[in-house]
């Protein structure tokens, strides 16, 4: 497997954060990212092992979703760097459909595609006013993330 995963996840964590419940998160309850809403066993499951202090092996499910559900559909393993790196973490912040539309779009221009990112979260920005709130955080990570990139990515 690709070494940008791990590398990648580690990105996706630091902006994801632990444990969430955000009563303007359409996701509801969050744990390392992942929402209720789209694993509602897992997330209990997390949840329980949370509870019991088993952090670890609640990040083990989280990573285990990420690969399988996201950095495997975007086909991770088969883009160069930092299109891996942009697309996973696009696929997790936005969805899947998402990110493989912005993939094409941009036609692997990771700076393309960040902007196009930006400008689709200035449109969810617009047409969604609950959603609002979490505008200047998602420049901020697509921010962090071109910093992460020029540096190497790591």
């Amino acid at each position: 497997m690709k070494e940008t995963f791990e590398k990648a996840l580690q990105f996706v964590l630091k902006w994801e954060g632990g444990y969430s419940n955000n009563p303007n998160d359409p996701g509801g309850l969050t744990i390392f990212g992942i929402s209720q809403r789209s694993y509602p066993k897992e997330v209990a499951k997390m949840n329980e092992l949370w509870k019991q202090g088993k952090k670890q092996e609640a990040l083990n499910i989280a990573k285990e979703i990420y690969r399988k559900n996201y950095w495997n559909k975007i086909k991770g393993d088969e883009l160069p760097f930092p299109i891996d790196f942009v697309a996973f973490d696009t696929a997790v912040n936005m969805g899947v459909a998402t990110a493989s539309s912005l993939l094409q779009a941009c036609q692997k221009d990771y700076k393309d595609f960040l902007l196009l990112r930006i400008n689709r979260y200035k449109e969810i920005a617009l047409t969604n006013k609950r959603l609002r709130v979490f505008l200047l955080g998602w420049i901020n990570r697509v921010m962090d993330l071109y910093k992460t990139i020029q540096k190497g990515g790591f």
